[in-house]
């Protein structure tokens, strides 16, 4: 946002087949933003998803592979959410059920009456339904990206290690089962305990843990593999193959990976933001220089 300006505003138009589409986005803090599709007030996040499909890397990426699991449940729900835009209904049903458990487990103090018991078995079976739906995605969706982020991998390093994608849950057996079985640790603690909520998504490179045991250059590409991965998914499940966005993506490989990257983009339209000169390789369709404000070609 420009510096002493109220609001930003984001304006991009779009063509999905014979279709055009104008995206409208206001950002005028500290309010909340406001984006309309075609003219047309925004009422779910997953119309925007629908209207168009981006595939973004950024060196923030990093915390994919370095951060603890909710980055990366975060990173398969919001390739689900591209993937299939109306499973975002039911994570948003599944995180308004934990609100409410959780808020009733922290009240109870500890204490399992009637009522909380009733409560609690309403709540329960919600969360089961919702919970057990979007780990089954969740486990599907590994599956799909595991190949194709192995064979990024490969290609943008050339080494043989395998890189491997495992979905862990933090239960065994079916859903409400374990929510029975957890409910007095879980009135103990204030918290639910089981769930997709405390998940995760293994990633290692030949049985190495890529959190703990690779370093950074090594996790920074593997991070890469798990962005193209989702890519070329999101393509095979949707039909639709997505915008890639790469924010300054090179500055941080080294120059074998660099040129690897380079030549290995997905077919489709790529936008590239680099604060340096383009990178070796890469034969740019338009680039548009940003210099004290002032956009020029």
């Amino acid at each position: 946002m420009r510096h002493g300006a109220a609001a930003a505003f984001v304006r991009l138009e779009a063509l999905e087949g014979p279709r055009r589409i104008l995206v409208e986005i206001e950002v005028p803090p500290p309010r909340r933003d406001t984006v309309q599709v075609n003219r047309q007030p925004l009422r779910r996040s997953s119309d925007l998803v629908e209207a168009i499909r981006v595939t973004v890397f950024t060196p923030d990426d990093l915390a994919l592979v370095k951060g603890g699991p909710a980055e990366r449940r975060h990173y398969l729900d919001s390739v689900l959410e591209s993937a299939h835009p109306r499973l975002d209904a039911v994570r948003q049903q599944l995180e308004r059920v934990l609100r409410q458990r959780n808020t009733l487990l922290r009240q109870a103090g500890g204490r399992a009456g009637a009522e909380v018991s009733a409560t609690l078995d309403v709540w329960d079976a919600q969360l089961a339904v919702s919970g057990s739906a979007l780990v089954e995605a969740r486990e599907r969706l590994v599956k799909d990206l595991e190949p194709h982020a192995a064979a990024s991998f490969s290609k943008l390093t050339g080494i043989s290690e395998r890189l491997a994608l495992r979905y862990e849950r933090s239960f065994t057996g079916s859903l409400a089962e374990a929510l029975a079985a957890s409910r007095a640790e879980d009135l103990r603690r204030g918290v639910t305990g089981v769930g997709p909520q405390r998940d995760e998504l293994v990633v290692t490179l030949a049985d190495l843990d890529a959190r703990s045991r690779l370093s950074q250059g090594r996790q920074r590409v593997v991070t890469l593999a798990l962005r193209l991965a989702s890519h070329a998914v999101v393509e095979e499940l949707t039909g639709v193959r997505p915008v890639l966005l790469l924010d300054d993506a090179f500055s941080e490989l080294d120059e074998p990976t660099a040129a690897a990257l380079a030549s290995q983009l997905p077919p489709g339209q790529a936008v590239l933001t680099t604060a340096g000169p383009l990178p070796p390789g890469l034969d740019a369709g338009r680039a548009v220089t940003l210099a004290a404000g002032i956009l020029s070609t």
